[in-house]
């Protein structure tokens, strides 16, 4: 299991729509422990007491010489999943999940309410399922609104729900001046809001019945979290600006670690504040999605060693499998590039490859030319990190050292991000 001598453990929980993880870490950033429980997709409001379920058989599988020293605790969910909660603090309709779009009823209450310029004018953000919440007769009712984090949190301090700086962004959160801007203040429902504070910062200590009941310290610390993806980052690795992430997943997302935000909200490019710093960044169309409709997973490897990354195909492929891309382009009728089609399947990779590299270094560049601080060096996550030949394909383009992130798993993220609580400093 690890060196459990030491004497301080730091728990991070990683919420997301299929399941739950957990990884304690020590000190020294050491993953100590891990484990998952998967989710059985259910309708309607019985979805969070599955997240509720989870959090605690993931907090019983803690080994007990671990949880007995576990000083702080943090969880990020998925960004703009939120709840309406009554004044016990349970939920009072179903909770909207991060990409649930029934904001679009509501379209003409947000432009009423929020500037123009806010990354709050989407159908799927906070502020828009907050408003659909505000038409439902169960809204008479409600004491609290929050995040998939916050709410999970609360569970364990057993106080009102309190956010952080990343999930409540697209709740309209002024995190440059950190507080909510006058026109969200000024709402009749504002004090559904909750108070908002730095990712990691200590809310509160673990509420004595769980304390007791999991036998962790009297003292543990229930800390502020973060969104999934910003945990995901957290685990990598990059800490300094100009250190950006490349998750190769299905599509192509860009983070890049910055001195000063940027945004370009045409193009889905927005800013999180990081302490000092700012993580800036935008997501492509294109990605994996593209290479496993042409290859199976069995394929990706055994052609991609026969590449010769320093040759390049001459092949110049803008690889989507729909017409459409937000990011570096954006262009809603942004036309797949995939022709010619050369007979050999080690070339056709090599193109695909090298565009989706293009992509990646079109993406770095717009950022920067955004005001981003230049870029210095790139961790990789997701399923594409595993590909060397692609590393250095995209090392080639990009100009800068690539590697694997450090972890890969967001709930390292957030154990890391606990081990940061201000008060344990």
């Amino acid at each position: 299991m690890g060196k459990v001598e030491k004497s301080k453990f730091f728990l991070g929980l990683d919420f997301g729509t299929s399941g739950a993880r957990a990884a304690v870490i020590d000190q020294n950033k050491e993953l100590i422990w891990q484990e998952k429980v998967q989710f059985t997709p259910v309708p309607g409001s019985q979805l969070a007491t599955i997240w509720r379920e989870g959090l605690f058989h993931l907090l019983d599988q803690i080994p007990g010489e671990l949880n007995s020293q576990i000083q702080a605790i943090a969880i990020d969910g998925t960004s703009s999943t939120v709840l309406l909660l009554d004044s016990q603090g349970n939920f009072l309709m179903e909770p909207l999940l991060y990409n649930d779009d029934r904001g679009k009823e509501v379209k003409h209450l947000l432009s009423q309410i929020a500037p123009s310029d806010y990354l709050v004018q989407s159908a799927t953000s906070s502020l828009a399922k907050l408003l659909w919440y505000s038409q439902q007769p169960e809204f008479e009712r409600a004491n609290y609104f929050c995040h998939q984090a916050d709410w999970l949190a609360s569970l364990l301090h057993g106080g009102r729900p309190v956010s952080d700086y990343h999930n409540a962004l697209k709740l309209g959160y002024d995190p440059e001046n950190l507080t909510y801007p006058d026109w969200l203040k000024n709402a009749p429902w504002f004090t559904l809001l909750p108070p908002v504070v730095a990712p990691g910062k200590a809310i509160s200590c673990l509420s004595s019945s769980i304390a007791n009941a999991e036998k962790f310290p009297k003292n543990c610390l229930v800390c502020a979290g973060t969104t999934d993806s910003i945990a995901a980052f957290l685990a990598s690795g990059a800490t300094q600006p100009g250190e950006a992430v490349t998750s190769l997943g299905s599509t192509l997302v860009l983070k890049l670690l910055s001195a000063k935000p940027v945004t370009d909200l045409a193009s889905g490019v927005y800013s999180h504040r990081l302490g000092n710093l700012w993580l800036t960044g935008g997501a492509s169309n294109t990605g994996g999605a593209v290479l496993q409709h042409f290859f199976s997973l069995e394929q990706l490897r055994e052609l991609s060693p026969k590449i010769h990354p320093h040759q390049p195909s001459g092949l110049d492929y803008y690889p989507l499998l729909q017409p459409g891309e937000r990011f570096p382009i954006n262009d809603p009728n942004l036309l797949p590039k995939l022709e010619p089609r050369p007979a050999d399947d080690v070339t056709f990779l090599q193109g695909l490859l090298e565009g989706l590299a293009r992509i990646e270094a079109q993406g770095y560049e717009k950022l920067q030319k955004l005001g981003a601080t230049t870029l210095t060096k790139v961790f990789t996550a997701g399923g594409g990190a595993q590909n060397l030949t692609w590393q250095t394909i995209r090392q080639n383009l990009l100009q800068v050292p690539v590697q694997k992130s450090v972890q890969s798993e967001a709930a390292y993220g957030s154990a890391c991000l606990a081990r940061s609580s201000q008060s344990l400093e």
